[in-house]
């Protein structure tokens, strides 16, 4: 009995490392492409991938990106993003992307469909690439 009660403290920790973003629920395996921001299509291209536990990834409309993921699920906030800084004619919609990426605080995944989403009624919707 007394080795239970001192084993349960450690099965704890060991859950604690379990991945519990919206990878974990599936996002991850999947290249989701964006299609709207607030109900209007996205022109250009944008592209997020969840590539390790915690990260995200992706190409905006001219540079690739990556960030950390630091919410569990369905909650989702952004950290760290960084990108390259190559300039080309669709820049403004890239920083429309990111801007609007960054505000994002919940996340849903609805078989080929990735929902974003913030308390403001914003919203992005990313189909899965097939």
């Amino acid at each position: 009995m007394m080795r239970l009660i001192l084993a349960l403290p450690l099965i704890g920790l060991f859950q604690c490392d379990r991945d519990e973003s919206v990878a974990a629920y599936g996002a991850a395996d999947q290249t989701w492409v964006l299609q709207e921001i607030d109900g209007q299509p996205f022109e250009a291209s944008a592209i997020l991938r969840f590539p390790e536990e915690g990260k995200i990834a992706g190409n905006a409309p001219c540079n690739s990106y990556s960030g950390t993921l630091n919410a569990p699920y369905p909650w989702f906030e952004i950290m760290d993003l960084t990108a390259t800084r190559a300039a080309c004619a669709v820049l403004e919609a890239e920083g429309f992307y990111f801007a609007a990426l960054i505000a994002m605080t919940q996340s849903e995944v609805s078989g080929d469909l990735l929902i974003l989403r913030n308390d403001d009624g914003h919203e992005m919707v990313f189909k899965a690439a097939e």
